[in-house]
């Protein structure tokens, strides 16, 4: 039986521009020395996660009469139900990865008559999605769309539920990030869906140098090249003298580690575009690029155990990113609107590319066991309503994937038209091992999971 030698908190540590860089490891086989002690450890915990894109899906005939009058088929619902089903067109994109899926589903918080305009899908469908609950009568005002939230996002409520971590907390309790800039507005609620609670949004990390930086502790005065080409060089001397110490095994883990992330920072010298401002940044206007560098980093970062709870927000609530590589002309949000249900398939069909792409990145990172971040993971995929053109928040979309260590059955298809959205929530709480009586608030609240998806 292995000896232990490391703490699970070990890292490589080296110096560059006079600063300490300390390198999180993953898990190593001399970090455990074996099985029991790795679980012990809770190395392997569940990893919960959001990933939103705004705007939902194309309408059809399940958003309503109107949206239905044109006659245009329903891209996202699955044909058959249960184990097994037969994948729709845009969800293809994720059936690699055995989503479950569960369709039909809508909001059921009380909406009040005053102030007015809080059925408005954007805001309503929105908060029941990420918080189970409406969002705060007071202070709201339709006209100036001001809003905030009665209670925390989920990625909060988990990351801050003592349950959830207990006294094993990481460096991060959540990562909060995103990919597209454009915004409806500047202000409140369009900027981020992460949620503390009322008035306290958590903006999101959109830059993937900055979160290279966040990750790896690397000196912020430094050149932007500079801090990551030093990276590897100043930890080197110290995976070389911890490397003595390991079996061959590890040795090769370690080798692999270091080589994946110089093939990251190799990624992003060759997307980085200058930007003006004190601190020089990488990006890409190409969201399905950036996505996968993105989950390169955050892959990283969940499999070296900085943290198990993240929110990704791949475009903003009502976005108006302009899709011109799709010959789309104008802003996302006006083309809802305009009623142009072709682009908003063509775009929707981009988003659901991208969530595929970015659970590509978890699903290579795999552990001493084989098993990989997907295996751990409660992914929970939705938008801010149904669909984009009339605000439609029937029909929501809902995905969840990945298998919870075990607690998830994947690839289940489950249809309940006009069901409540909060039995997503729950499902996804009890199978991260929070106790969840109910969940859901003003009128949705529910204590029902959806049915066959935990084991």
């Amino acid at each position: 039986m292995p000896r232990k030698l490391l703490s699970r908190r070990t890292v490589l540590r080296g110096v560059a521009g006079g600063a300490t860089i300390g390198l999180a490891l993953p898990p190593l086989d001399a970090m455990f020395g074996n099985n029991d002690a790795r679980a012990d450890a809770g190395a392997d915990g569940p990893i919960f996660g959001l990933f939103y894109w705004a705007n939902g899906t194309p309408w059809h005939a399940g958003h309503g009469e109107l949206q239905g009058s044109s006659g245009y088929p329903d891209l996202w619902t699955p044909a058959t139900t249960g184990p097994g089903y037969a994948q729709s067109e845009l969800l293809a994109h994720l059936a690699a990865h055995q989503p479950t899926v569960a369709t039909g589903l809508t909001p059921h918080t009380d909406v009040p008559p005053s102030p007015p305009g809080q059925e408005d899908g954007h805001m309503r469908g929105f908060m029941v999605a990420l918080t189970g609950d409406r969002i705060r009568p007071e202070g709201f005002d339709h006209p100036s769309h001001t809003l905030t939230a009665l209670r925390p996002s989920l990625d909060q409520y988990v990351a801050k539920h003592e349950q959830f971590y207990g006294s094993a907390l990481p460096r991060f309790r959540s990562l909060v990030l995103g990919a597209s800039p454009a915004r409806f507005h500047d202000y409140g609620h369009w900027n981020a869906i992460s949620y503390n609670g009322p008035d306290s949004l958590n903006q999101p990390i959109l830059d993937p140098g900055q979160l290279y930086d966040l990750l790896f502790a690397v000196p912020a005065d430094l050149p932007a090249v500079a801090r990551r080409a030093a990276l590897i060089d100043a930890v080197m001397a110290d995976a070389n003298d911890l490397k003595q110490k390991l079996g061959p095994v590890d040795r090769v883990r370690v080798d692999e580690h270091l080589m994946h992330l110089d093939e990251i920072q190799r990624r992003l010298e060759l997307t980085s575009m200058p930007c003006m401002g004190p601190t020089p940044q990488a990006d890409t206007p190409d969201l399905l690029a950036k996505t996968q560098i993105m989950g390169s980093l955050l892959g990283v970062a969940l499999g070296c155990g900085l943290s198990r709870v993240f929110s990704f927000m791949l475009t903003s609530p009502a976005s108006t990113h302009v899709f011109s590589n799709l010959g789309v002309p104008n802003d996302m949000h006006s083309t809802c609107h305009a009623g142009e249900w072709q682009m908003v398939r063509d775009i929707t069909n981009y988003h659901m590319q991208a969530f595929g792409l970015f659970l590509d990145q978890l699903a290579a990172v795999v552990d001493l066991d084989g098993a990989s971040l997907l295996d751990r993971a409660v992914i929970f995929g939705t938008s801010e309503y149904g669909e984009g053109w009339q605000h439609s928040v029937a029909e929501m979309p809902a995905v969840i994937v990945g298998g919870g260590c075990g607690a998830i059955q994947r690839g289940v298809h489950v249809r309940e038209p006009g069901g409540n959205l909060s039995k997503v929530h729950v499902t996804v709480l009890r199978a991260l091992g929070i106790d969840t009586p109910s969940f859901g608030f003003n009128g949705g609240e529910t204590s029902d999971e959806l049915p066959g998806v935990l084991v």
